[in-house]
């Protein structure tokens, strides 16, 4: 390989750069980003950033002496793939050719229909997100968040810890079920009604109120004003100042229709991290892998794996022939929210039981072990480091 183009100038994107240069990869070695930013950490956005406690030189994820002679192509996207060429289109009219490719171009927010452009509504994905929201939160007053995921409770959090009066808005009956479980994900969200912020389950948003107007849509003959309320299925009105709206996210990967490069719920990958294409891989939030644990494939958006994945798939991509993956660990994700710690390792999906086995839930402090068939699969820890630190060797040496 004389030419590796990474397509995706995030951590994963990083990752796989230095595990390149790492595995002895001598080429010419170029990785494009569609932000002007250079690598940087995203979950202090909503935390730390938000709150004002980090500044944007504290999210950089280079080194000051780390030279990995790479040529960055920034602000501007790939918008295709051509296989026969083996080159990378982008949206500027340049093609760079390539001998290996590495997808990392990530996911981007939902939103919902007719918000685009009503000012106070926000998404949080990326730096300029965050610096969008954070001078609308430095106004104070009451704030909506739209879904009651991890980025939604942790927005709700530390605006919550600046001073606002912070509503979460949850569709589902409970918040946290898909990747903790209804019992664990009713115990954590219970946090918010701990300190006060007002949570709303089981009912969806029909649309956002606009300066007193109840429609969704802005008229075409003036421009949108500012968001002043939260309309409800329900019939309920919610006033708010600022809206988040944290609904999930897709995985980019429009610009790969057409390129032979097989997509389903992002690029569809085997364990190492290969795609259909020949010379291609694909890693972080946009890669689809197929995981051994589960028999499955499944999307893992979370900043461990693509910290850890993409030296697998580089591995593969530098290989000349078949390779036998190792197995990844399994999935590790935390947050902080109400100056709780929460961590989590392994598939709540599928479990057929789960028990506290240490601590008070009550308290917020304690450590729940998920089994199927007596199996641990999955353990969760709030306020209980040292012990999840154990239990999550435990698992991942169960594993491997």
């Amino acid at each position: 390989m004389r030419t590796v183009v990474v397509v995706g100038a995030s951590l994963a994107g990083l990752s796989a750069a230095r595990s390149l240069r790492k595995r002895g990869y001598d080429g010419r070695l170029v990785v494009i980003g569609d932000e002007p930013h250079r690598p940087y950490d995203r979950p202090p956005l909503s935390k730390e950033f938000l709150a004002g406690a980090l500044g944007e030189a504290d999210l950089a994820l280079e080194g000051d002496d780390e030279d990995l002679q790479a040529e960055w192509v920034l602000a501007t996207r790939a918008t295709g793939l051509d296989r026969t060429e083996r080159a990378i289109r982008l949206a500027d009219g340049r093609e760079i050719r390539a001998d290996g490719v590495v997808i990392a171009t990530g996911a981007a927010p939902r939103t919902l229909p007719g918000t685009q452009g009503l000012v106070g509504v926000h998404v949080l994905r990326t730096l300029d997100d965050a610096r969008a929201l954070r001078d609308d939160l430095a106004r104070g007053g009451r704030l909506v968040v739209i879904g009651g995921g991890f980025i939604g409770a942790e927005v709700a959090s530390t605006a919550y810890a600046l001073g606002l009066d912070v509503t979460v808005v949850e569709a589902a009956p409970t918040p946290l079920a898909g990747p903790l479980g209804e019992n664990m994900g009713a115990i954590v969200s219970a946090l918010h009604a701990d300190h006060g912020v007002r949570l709303l389950c089981g009912v969806g948003v029909k649309g956002l109120g606009e300066e007193g107007r109840s429609e969704m849509e802005v008229p075409s003959d003036r421009a949108p004003g500012r968001v002043d309320a939260v309309l409800l299925e329900d019939g309920r009105s919610v006033p708010a100042d600022t809206v988040v709206i944290g609904v999930g996210a897709r995985p980019c990967v429009e610009w790969l229709k057409g390129s032979g490069v097989a997509l389903d719920n992002g690029v569809k990958c085997g364990a190492d991290g290969r795609t259909s294409l020949a010379g291609v891989v694909a890693v972080g939030d946009c890669a689809n892998w197929y995981d051994p644990h589960t028999g499955s494939r499944r999307r893992v958006e979370h900043w461990t794996a693509a910290l850890e994945r993409p030296d697998v798939a580089v591995a593969a991509l530098l290989a000349r022939g078949a390779t036998t993956p190792g197995v990844p660990r399994p999935p590790y994700f935390w947050s902080d929210q109400y100056g709780v710690k929460i961590q989590f390792v392994g598939h709540a999906v599928g479990a057929d039981s789960v028990t506290v086995e240490e601590g008070s839930t009550d308290e917020r402090s304690f450590l729940a072990v998920y089994r199927r068939a007596g199996t641990p699969v999955a353990v969760l820890g709030m306020n209980q480091p040292r012990l999840f630190t154990r239990w999550r060797k435990q698992l991942t040496a169960a594993k491997s």
